[in-house]
């Protein structure tokens, strides 16, 4: 059987973490699952640039491997972008962040941060993440640490869930006057426009008063 054609994730919520989020497209209607499959999590490190060819190669070989654990992997990278979703909806809502998915985001962060290594770099040091080895799990230590670190940052100020009814996406509003609602206006914001302009058009036309018979 061949390999699907590999989807093109949208990255430009402005943090890694986000666009991990986002990997469920329309959650509130028919949400549409973008990680089917240990595979689609390594396309989406690849487009991330968490991987190179090199080392995503090597993951897909592994998981061909050890196919068993490639999808456990999986079920836990889903789990941690709800848990992720959930806070990152709240903060942006400015509400309380909810206990269990805190505590979801705290359990995942010692074994990432077990992995953050200083090395040399042409500036000096620079933190970086040690090799994969072959760890599954490597993909998530990344976006656990971004997630802390944007939580944990004034940046959280900026966050936002794009305002149309059936979309949830997230993103960091960079805008003048901070009012950016939607995660892209020409997908969700002229959608919502149009919407908007034909109910105002039938409004109308239902008011508009029949000529009287001569």
């Amino acid at each position: 059987m061949g390999r699907r054609p590999e989807y093109a994730f949208d990255l430009s919520a402005g943090r890694l973490c986000l666009d991990f989020a986002n990997t469920l497209s329309n959650r509130r209607m028919e949400p549409k699952e973008r990680l089917q499959s240990y595979e689609d999590l390594v396309a989406w490190a690849r487009q991330t640039g968490l991987v190179d060819p090199v080392a995503a190669s090597d993951l897909l070989r592994e998981a061909t491997r050890r196919p068993a654990e490639a999808q456990a992997v999986l079920e836990r990278a889903r789990a941690l972008r709800e848990a992720l979703f959930v806070l990152f909806s709240a903060a942006a809502a400015e509400r309380t962040l909810p206990g269990g998915a805190l505590a979801a985001l705290n359990a995942a962060l010692p074994a990432a941060l077990a992995h953050r290594r200083l090395g040399q770099a042409a500036s000096g040091l620079a933190w970086s993440w040690e090799p994969a080895g072959g760890a599954f799990d490597s993909l998530l230590w990344p976006i656990v640490h971004s997630a802390a670190d944007l939580l944990a940052s004034d940046e959280r100020r900026a966050l936002r869930e794009c305002a149309a009814g059936t979309c949830a996406w997230l993103f960091l509003d960079h805008s003048r006057n901070h009012s950016r609602r939607w995660c892209d206006m020409k997908v969700c914001g002229n959608r919502v426009k149009a919407r908007r302009h034909y109910e105002r058009a039938r409004r109308h036309a239902g008011r508009t008063p029949t000529a009287k018979p001569s």
